[in-house]
């Protein structure tokens, strides 16, 4: 038996720095009896002023944007309001990523790509207390959640090899010796189950370990 519709309107902020998908957003919750959307935000900074004067009862939350990033401003929000209901928007299936964002408060992690079919009952279900997560995020999680995590060494090494750094440039760069990173990069390789840089880095990136640029 569906719930009941709330007494007034579920009202909504999307944060997204591509104003197309805030304009596909608007028009699906436009079409809803039960909601309505309050704001559009283009960034983090944008998100946290918004959401202090507008105070919604949902956020749609995209984690990649200019300025402020979402899990940043997700942790900024949800200081100023630990019940906030914040639901992630993104386009990467990364597990660490999304452990990441429901840490920083997140109530939901949902993909682009899932939009059309799933956004419209999330967030009816957050807003009754409910999480939920993609399934393919969630299985990412459980794939990984028993591997030992980097160390912030670690992923530093990492996104200076996703930038193309040799062991010499990353020695200068973090003050070490070339020993010292070339043990870093044998101990990145066995715990993300690869066998060199390239992998390492893609790896890194896929599952949100290291920030897309």
């Amino acid at each position: 038996m569906p719930s009941p519709a709330p007494a007034s309107p579920i009202s909504v902020l999307c944060v997204d720095d591509h104003p197309l998908l805030r304009d596909g957003i608007a028009a699906i919750i436009a079409s809803q009896p039960d909601m309505v959307l309050v704001g559009e935000a283009a960034n983090g900074h944008e998100a946290v002023a918004l959401h202090r004067s507008l105070r919604p009862e949902v956020t749609l939350m995209d984690l990649q944007m200019p300025e402020l990033d979402g899990i940043s401003a997700i942790e900024q929000i949800c200081a100023e309001n630990p019940k906030a209901l914040i639901i992630v928007l993104t386009t990467y299936e990364g597990d660490v990523q999304a452990v990441r964002a429901l840490k920083a408060g997140a109530a939901s992690y949902l993909l682009k790509a899932s939009l059309r079919h799933e956004l419209l009952g999330t967030i009816r279900s957050v807003y009754e207390g409910k999480r939920f997560i993609s399934p393919e995020v969630a299985q990412q999680i459980a794939l990984h959640s028993m591997r030992e995590h980097l160390s912030s060494r670690e992923v530093a090494v990492l996104e200076l090899v996703a930038n193309g750094k040799a062991n010499r440039e990353i020695a200068a760069r973090l003050s070490v010796s070339e020993e010292t990173v070339k043990t870093h990069l044998r101990s990145i390789f066995l715990k993300l189950d690869v066998v060199d840089r390239t992998q390492a880095a893609a790896v890194a990136i896929r599952r949100g370990i290291i920030p897309l640029h």
